[in-house]
Protein backbone atom coordinates (compact mmCIF):
# COMPACT_ATOMS: atom_id res chain seq x y z
CA UNK A 1 0.00 0.00 0.00
CA UNK A 2 0.96 3.45 -0.72
CA UNK A 3 1.18 5.57 2.33
CA UNK A 4 0.59 9.82 1.38
CA UNK A 5 1.46 12.67 3.15
CA UNK A 6 0.95 16.05 1.41
CA UNK A 7 1.36 19.47 2.74
CA UNK A 8 3.01 23.10 2.21
CA UNK A 9 5.00 25.42 4.98
CA UNK A 10 3.72 28.72 5.53
CA UNK A 11 7.15 30.12 6.96
CA UNK A 12 9.79 31.14 4.71
CA UNK A 13 12.38 31.70 7.70
CA UNK A 14 12.06 28.21 8.85
CA UNK A 15 11.30 26.41 5.80
CA UNK A 16 15.21 25.10 4.88
CA UNK A 17 15.67 23.83 8.33
CA UNK A 18 11.70 21.93 8.52
CA UNK A 19 13.34 20.62 5.28
CA UNK A 20 16.18 19.17 6.25
CA UNK A 21 14.43 17.62 10.05
CA UNK A 22 12.12 15.83 7.52
CA UNK A 23 14.35 14.47 4.56
CA UNK A 24 17.37 13.52 7.21
CA UNK A 25 15.58 12.68 10.89
CA UNK A 26 12.36 11.77 9.50
CA UNK A 27 12.32 9.54 6.71
CA UNK A 28 14.90 7.96 8.28
CA UNK A 29 12.93 7.59 11.30
CA UNK A 30 10.22 6.58 9.73
CA UNK A 31 11.92 3.65 6.99
CA UNK A 32 13.38 2.10 10.48
CA UNK A 33 9.65 1.04 11.76
CA UNK A 34 8.64 -2.60 10.78
CA UNK A 35 6.41 -2.50 7.66
CA UNK A 36 7.76 0.50 5.93
CA UNK A 37 9.55 -0.51 3.08
CA UNK A 38 10.23 2.77 1.30
CA UNK A 39 9.89 6.27 1.54
CA UNK A 40 10.58 9.37 -0.80
CA UNK A 41 9.76 13.27 -0.20
CA UNK A 42 9.39 15.23 -3.38
CA UNK A 43 8.33 18.70 -4.12
CA UNK A 44 5.46 19.71 -6.12
CA UNK A 45 6.30 21.94 -9.69
CA UNK A 46 2.83 22.33 -10.30
CA UNK A 47 0.14 24.98 -8.66
CA UNK A 48 -2.83 24.09 -7.18
CA UNK A 49 -1.29 21.33 -4.78
CA UNK A 50 0.52 21.26 -1.37
CA UNK A 51 4.11 21.95 -2.24
CA UNK A 52 5.51 18.91 -0.52
CA UNK A 53 4.70 14.84 -0.83
CA UNK A 54 6.12 12.13 1.26
CA UNK A 55 5.25 8.68 -0.60
CA UNK A 56 5.87 5.60 1.75
CA UNK A 57 5.32 2.14 0.93
CA UNK A 58 3.84 -0.19 3.94
CA UNK A 59 2.21 -3.14 4.96
CA UNK A 60 -1.13 -1.78 5.93
CA UNK A 61 -2.58 0.51 7.95
CA UNK A 62 -2.08 -1.29 10.83
CA UNK A 63 1.48 -0.29 10.59
CA UNK A 64 0.11 3.55 11.64
CA UNK A 65 -1.72 3.03 14.02
CA UNK A 66 1.14 0.69 16.05
CA UNK A 67 3.01 1.49 18.92
CA UNK A 68 6.72 1.23 17.35
CA UNK A 69 5.18 4.26 14.38
CA UNK A 70 4.23 6.05 17.67
CA UNK A 71 7.54 6.13 19.14
CA UNK A 72 10.10 6.25 16.07
CA UNK A 73 8.30 7.72 13.05
CA UNK A 74 4.90 9.12 13.94
CA UNK A 75 4.40 12.54 15.17
CA UNK A 76 7.66 15.14 16.28
CA UNK A 77 6.55 18.10 14.16
CA UNK A 78 6.07 20.05 17.38
CA UNK A 79 8.33 22.57 16.44
CA UNK A 80 7.17 23.10 13.32
CA UNK A 81 3.43 22.46 13.78
CA UNK A 82 2.07 25.65 13.32
CA UNK A 83 3.79 26.06 10.37
CA UNK A 84 2.29 23.36 8.11
CA UNK A 85 -0.65 23.92 6.00
CA UNK A 86 -2.92 22.04 3.30
CA UNK A 87 -1.70 18.61 5.31
CA UNK A 88 -3.65 15.61 3.85
CA UNK A 89 -2.81 11.94 4.58
CA UNK A 90 -3.91 8.86 2.85
CA UNK A 91 -3.39 5.31 2.05
CA UNK A 92 -3.84 3.87 -1.04
CA UNK A 93 -4.37 0.51 -2.50
CA UNK A 94 -3.90 -0.50 -5.86
CA UNK A 95 0.57 -0.79 -6.29
CA UNK A 96 2.18 -2.58 -3.71
CA UNK A 97 5.66 -0.46 -3.62
CA UNK A 98 6.09 3.33 -4.78
CA UNK A 99 8.02 4.34 -7.71
CA UNK A 100 11.62 5.52 -6.71
CA UNK A 101 11.50 8.96 -8.59
CA UNK A 102 15.46 9.64 -10.18
CA UNK A 103 16.87 13.03 -10.81
CA UNK A 104 16.20 12.84 -13.96
CA UNK A 105 12.44 11.82 -13.14
CA UNK A 106 9.23 13.38 -12.18
CA UNK A 107 6.18 11.79 -10.12
CA UNK A 108 2.95 13.17 -12.16
CA UNK A 109 -0.29 12.56 -10.51
CA UNK A 110 -4.17 13.19 -11.54
CA UNK A 111 -7.34 12.78 -9.65
CA UNK A 112 -9.38 13.48 -12.70
CA UNK A 113 -8.74 9.81 -14.07
CA UNK A 114 -6.13 7.92 -16.12
CA UNK A 115 -6.83 9.98 -19.39
CA UNK A 116 -5.00 13.00 -18.71
CA UNK A 117 -1.90 11.44 -17.93
CA UNK A 118 -2.32 9.09 -21.13
CA UNK A 119 -3.06 12.11 -23.30
CA UNK A 120 0.74 13.39 -22.66
CA UNK A 121 1.58 9.50 -23.60
CA UNK A 122 2.46 8.87 -19.58
CA UNK A 123 1.37 5.40 -18.79
CA UNK A 124 -0.88 5.70 -15.60
CA UNK A 125 -1.03 3.06 -12.04
CA UNK A 126 -4.37 3.36 -10.24
CA UNK A 127 -4.68 3.92 -6.20
CA UNK A 128 -7.95 3.92 -4.69
CA UNK A 129 -7.65 5.42 -1.26
CA UNK A 130 -8.79 2.92 1.42
CA UNK A 131 -7.79 4.61 4.82
CA UNK A 132 -7.46 8.18 6.14
CA UNK A 133 -9.16 11.14 4.44
CA UNK A 134 -9.72 9.25 1.60
CA UNK A 135 -10.01 11.70 -0.51
CA UNK A 136 -8.69 12.39 -3.45
CA UNK A 137 -10.47 8.72 -3.58
CA UNK A 138 -8.71 7.68 -6.59
CA UNK A 139 -5.77 8.81 -7.98
CA UNK A 140 -3.46 7.72 -10.84
CA UNK A 141 0.54 8.66 -11.03
CA UNK A 142 2.68 7.96 -14.08
CA UNK A 143 6.96 7.74 -13.43
CA UNK A 144 7.95 9.93 -16.31
CA UNK A 145 11.52 11.30 -17.65
CA UNK A 146 12.00 14.76 -17.55
CA UNK A 147 12.79 15.48 -20.90
CA UNK A 148 9.13 14.22 -21.53
CA UNK A 149 7.51 17.31 -20.28
CA UNK A 150 8.53 20.61 -22.40
CA UNK A 151 7.08 23.25 -20.56
CA UNK A 152 5.17 22.08 -16.71
CA UNK A 153 3.39 25.50 -17.10
CA UNK A 154 1.38 24.29 -20.28
CA UNK A 155 0.35 21.23 -18.59
CA UNK A 156 -3.36 20.27 -17.81
CA UNK A 157 -4.21 21.88 -14.48
CA UNK A 158 -5.45 18.21 -12.98
CA UNK A 159 -1.69 16.67 -13.46
CA UNK A 160 0.29 17.90 -11.11
CA UNK A 161 3.95 17.33 -11.65
CA UNK A 162 6.74 16.40 -8.98
CA UNK A 163 10.39 16.14 -8.53
CA UNK A 164 12.52 14.46 -5.87
CA UNK A 165 13.67 16.27 -2.50
CA UNK A 166 15.33 12.89 -1.89
CA UNK A 167 16.47 10.18 -3.01
CA UNK A 168 13.79 6.91 -2.02
CA UNK A 169 14.93 5.20 0.93
CA UNK A 170 14.17 1.28 1.02
CA UNK A 171 14.09 -1.13 4.44
CA UNK A 172 16.35 -3.32 2.21
CA UNK A 173 19.18 -0.01 2.82
CA UNK A 174 18.87 0.37 5.84
CA UNK A 175 18.83 4.23 6.97
CA UNK A 176 21.76 4.70 4.31
CA UNK A 177 20.56 8.65 3.16
CA UNK A 178 21.56 10.86 0.01
CA UNK A 179 19.93 14.12 -1.31
CA UNK A 180 18.40 13.38 -5.08
CA UNK A 181 19.28 17.06 -5.64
Amino acid sequence: MIYTVECSFADPASEAEWNDFYSLDKLPALISVSGFHTSQRLRALSRGCPVYLAMHSIDGLDILTGEEYRRKGGGNFARWQQHITDWHRNLYDGIARAPAIGDDEYLALSAKGPEPLTRLGFTPHAMQAVAMEKFPEHRWLAKVKRTEIDDIELLPEDVHIYEPMTMQLTSDAGVAFGKAR
